[in-house]
C-alpha cells in the first residue's frame, strides 16, 4: 500500500482530521491522547478463572442461530455489496489510538501520519477485495469503544475493524465474520506495582476498562460471582482504552484490564507499564456488520479464508511481533466454523 494511497483513505467522523489523537509526553515513550468523543453526525450511505472461559467460548453456547458466521461466498451480488460498489467505497470504523492495531505514527515523515496497523491492513484487504485495488476505495470513521454497535446498527458504518471481541450480547446486536484474531484478557499495571496478575493482588485496586468492552463485562460478572477479590473497585468505565493507559499513568487507577494484544501494544508505549500474569479468559475477534448484511458477511468470510493464507502472517510480522513475540501460533483463530 502506497503512502499517497493511505494519505487519501481519509479519516471523518468524531472529530476528523483535525481531531486526531496527538502524541504526548506522559512517559519518557510516546503516547498517542484518546481522541475527544462526539456525536455522530456525518452519515454515511446506507449499506481469576481459566482461559477457557471467553466471549467467543460463551458465543459458541449461545442458542441463538446467529452465533455463528455463515458460510464464506465469492459472489459479488447482493443489496449490501451493490449498495457499496455504488456509492464507490467501503466505509470502516476502526480505532486511531491503538498502537500497531490502528493509529497514526506521530514520528511519521509525511507531513500527515498514516493510519496504519493490523486492523488498517485487514480493512484495505477487504476493501481491494470487494472494490478493486484502487487508491479511493475505503473511507475511515474513528469509532470509540463504545459506539462500535451503535455505529454499526445507525447505519454510520458498513463495518468495523477494531479489536472487537465476538459475544454473546453483541451477537444479539450485530453480525460477524469468522475469527481473525485471538487473545485474551490481561491485568496491565505499572512494574512498581504489586499487582501480579487477576487474583487477590488486586485487593483494595482501582481497575480501569472501557464502555461497552467485554472486559467490563467479564469484571462486573466475576464482581457478582465472587471470582474477583471483593475489595477490587471498578472504577467508571471511560469510552477507549486508551483512556485507561492515561489515567494509570496519572495515578487515578492502579491496573487496566483489556485484551492482552492491546495491553502488550500499550506497554510498549510505556515502558514504566508491563503485562501481569496470564491471560484470564480466551477472545476472538471478528468484523461487525449490521444482521441483516448477510452478502456482506459472506463476502467478508471469503476475504477472510483467502488472507489467512496469503496475508494475514505478513501483517502479523510487520505490526504486532515486536509485542506480542515472533511465533504467531497463539494468536492465529482456529479453523472457523460456519452455521
Amino acid at each position: 500500500m502506497t503512502a499517497a494511497r493511505r494519505l487519501k483513505a481519509s479519516l471523518k467522523g468524531w472529530g476528523g482530521v483535525g481531531a486526531m489523537g496527538v502524541a504526548c509526553a506522559l512517559t519518557a515513550a510516546f503516547v498517542l491522547v484518546p481522541l475527544r468523543e462526539v456525536p455522530l453526525t456525518d452519515t454515511a450511505a446506507t449499506a481469576g478463572s481459566g482461559a477457557s472461559r471467553g466471549a467467543y467460548a460463551r458465543a459458541e453456547e449461545c442458542t441463538d442461530p446467529e452465533k455463528q458466521s455463515p458460510a464464506p461466498s465469492g459472489a459479488e451480488s447482493g443489496t449490501t455489496i451493490a449498495a457499496i460498489k455504488k456509492r464507490g467505497h467501503l466505509v470502516v470504523g476502526v480505532d486511531q489510538n491503538s498502537y500497531r492495531w490502528g493509529y497514526r505514527d506521530p514520528n511519521s515523515e509525511d507531513d500527515k501520519a498514516d493510519l496504519e496497523g493490523f486492523d488498517i491492513d485487514l480493512a484495505h484487504r477487504i476493501a481491494d477485495e470487494i472494490l478493486g485495488d484502487r487508491e479511493d476505495n475505503i473511507r475511515f470513521r474513528a469509532v470509540p469503544t463504545n459506539q462500535r454497535v451503535p455505529a454499526i446498527r445507525d447505519e454510520q458504518v458498513d463495518m468495523v475493524v477494531r479489536t472487537m471481541t465476538i459475544s454473546c450480547s453483541r451477537l444479539k446486536e450485530v453480525a460477524f465474520s469468522a475469527p481473525y484474531f485471538r487473545t485474551g484478557q490481561q491485568v496491565l499495571a505499572p512494574k512498581s506495582s504489586t499487582i501480579e496478575g487477576y487474583d487477590e493482588t488486586l485487593a483494595e485496586k482501582k481497575i480501569c476498562t472501557a464502555t461497552g468492552s467485554t472486559a467490563l463485562d467479564t469484571l462486573e460478572a466475576d464482581k457478582e460471582d465472587g471470582d474477583l477479590v471483593s475489595s477490587a473497585v471498578i472504577s467508571p468505565p471511560v469510552p477507549n482504552q486508551l483512556d485507561c493507559l492515561v489515567r494509570l499513568q496519572l495515578g487515578e487507577v492502579d491496573a487496566v484490564v483489556t485484551d492482552g494484544a492491546l495491553a502488550a501494544s500499550q506497554a510498549a508505549q510505556d515502558p514504566t507499564v508491563e503485562l501481569k500474569g496470564e491471560p484470564f479468559t480466551t477472545e476472538y475477534y471478528g468484523v461487525a456488520m449490521k444482521k441483516e448484511a448477510t452478502d456482506l458477511v459472506r463476502r467478508v468470510n471469503q476475504v477472510l479464508e483467502d488472507y489467512r493464507a496469503s496475508g494475514w502472517n505478513d501483517s502479523y510480522d510487520k505490526w504486532l511481533a515486536p509485542t506480542l513475540g515472533e511465533d504467531p501460533s497463539t494468536s492465529r483463530p482456529p479453523p472457523p466454523e460456519y452455521k
